[in-house]
C-alpha cells in the first residue's frame, strides 16, 4: 500500500515527492531532501548538510525525523533517527550533527553519495528561545547536545534578540567539542552572548586550554549568574547529564517552570 508504520508514524512513501528549491513546498512537513555535504566537526562527530526545501520553515532549537530510503543495510536500531537542527533558520541549508556510532544507519549516512535523498518529517520540538526580553537564557549542554544551542545562538545574533544568552558547554577535550571555534567566534558579533566552555579530561589531550576545567558546577554557573533563580535554563545532552543538571538547579532553588530540557539518548 506504500505505507510503512513505525513508532505510530505512518509514512506514505509512494506519495512523498522530492522537494528542492525548484519543486515547491513540502506537503505536511514530509518530503525528500538531498544530502549536499558532510564533514567532521569533532572527534567521532560529523555534520550533514541537506538542501532546504522551498517554503520549509522551522524555529531555532527544533528537530526533525530522518528516514533512509531503501538503505543497503539495516539493523535492529532501524532506519530512522531524530536529530535537532544544528543549522539556524536564516541559513540557506539544513544541517544536523551526530556522534558516529557503529550502526547501520550511521554507516549508510556516512558513505552514501552526495545528492542521495532521505525522507525528512519536520519540524518538531519546543526547545526554542523564550520571548521575555528581561529573562536571560542559560544553556547547560554537553557533547552533541550543543546542536540546538548552535541553532539558537546564531539565530539570536542574526535577529538581534535582546535576551542575554550564556552557553555552558562541557566536553572531555577540545577535540571532542563540536562547533567550538564557531561558538567562540559568535561572541564577537553578539554582545548579549557569552560562551563558557569547560573540559573534563584534559589529561587525555595534548591541546593547550585556558578555559574552565571539570564538570559544570553550581559555583561555575553562579560566577556568571549571581541570581540563579532569575534565568530560564535549557538542558541538552546525554540523559545522565540532563538529570544531573536538573538536580543541581533544583537543589539551588530553581523552579522547574524555569527549566526546559531535551535528552540526547543513543545518538
Amino acid at each position: 500500500d506504500g505505507i510503512v508504520e513505525e513508532g505510530g508514524v505512518n509514512w506514505f512513501l509512494e506519495g512523498v515527492r522530492a522537494c528542492s528549491f525548484d519543486e515547491g513546498e513540502c506537503p505536511m512537513g514530509v518530503c525528500r531532501v538531498r544530502l549536499k555535504n558532510r564533514r567532521d566537526v569533532a572527534a567521532g562527530t560529523m555534520a550533514f548538510t541537506f538542501e532546504k526545501p522551498e517554503g520549509f520553515a522551522y524555529k531555532a532549537g527544533q528537530s526533525a525525523d530522518f528516514k533512509l530510503i531503501d538503505p543497503p543495510e539495516t539493523d535492529d536500531e532501524g532506519i530512522e533517527r531524530t536529530f535537532s537542527f544544528a543549522s539556524a533558520p536564516f541559513e540557506s541549508d539544513l544541517m544536523v550533527a551526530t556522534r558516529m556510532r557503529d550502526t547501520a544507519f550511521k554507516r549508510v549516512l556516512k558513505t552514501m553519495s552526495l545528492g542521495t535523498e532521505i525522507i525528512m518529517d519536520a519540524p518538531y520540538g519546543s526547545l526554542t528561545l523564550h520571548n521575555a526580553a528581561d529573562k536571560a537564557a542559560v544553556y547547560l549542554t554537553g557533547g552533541i547536545g550543543v546542536t540546538p544551542a548552535r541553532s539558537i545562538i546564531l539565530q539570536a545574533g542574526h535577529d538581534k534578540r535582546p535576551q542575554k544568552i550564556i552557553l555552558f558547554y562541557s566536553n572531555k577535550t577540545p577535540a571532542d567539542a563540536a562547533f567550538l571555534d564557531e561558538l567562540t567566534e559568535a561572541q564577537k558579533t553578539n554582545a548579549n552572548y557569552k560562551l563558557v566552555a569547560t573540559m573534563t579530561h584534559l589529561d587525555a589531550s595534548d591541546a593547550s586550554w585556558t578555559g574552565e576545567r571539570g564538570y559544570i558546577t553550581k559555583e561555575m554557573i553562579q560566577k556568571r549568574v549571581p541570581d540563579l533563580g532569575a534565568p530560564i535554563y535549557y538542558l541538552s545532552g546525554p540523559p545522565a547529564m540532563v538529570e544531573a543538571m536538573r538536580r543541581l538547579l533544583n537543589e539551588a532553588g530553581v523552579d522547574d517552570d524555569n527549566i526546559r530540557s531535551e535528552e540526547f539518548a543513543g545518538y
